[in-house]
């Protein structure tokens, strides 16, 4: 097995509402990523790189990596 870092999303959600982003391109502007690859983490259609965990803790502070993603088996 390996490992990978999935979103939680729910989290992530409120933690952006919170923070006060109107929208996912807004959200995805401070993050300094395209609003697609917010789009296609969200869906579950692509998993959180480097540049997206970076944004997200970067622009949704006080939240930490244990908040807002989990890291998770993955089978071979």
């Amino acid at each position: 097995m390996s490992w990978t870092v999935r979103l939680r999303t729910q989290a992530f959600n409120r933690a952006a509402l919170l923070a006060g982003f109107p929208s996912v391109y807004a959200l995805a502007q401070a993050m300094r990523v395209e609003r697609s690859t917010v789009h296609r983490v969200l869906n579950g259609e692509q998993r959180p790189g480097p540049a997206f965990i970076g944004g997200a803790l970067m622009v949704l502070k006080p939240m930490d990596f244990g908040d807002l993603f989990e890291v998770v088996s993955k089978p071979l």
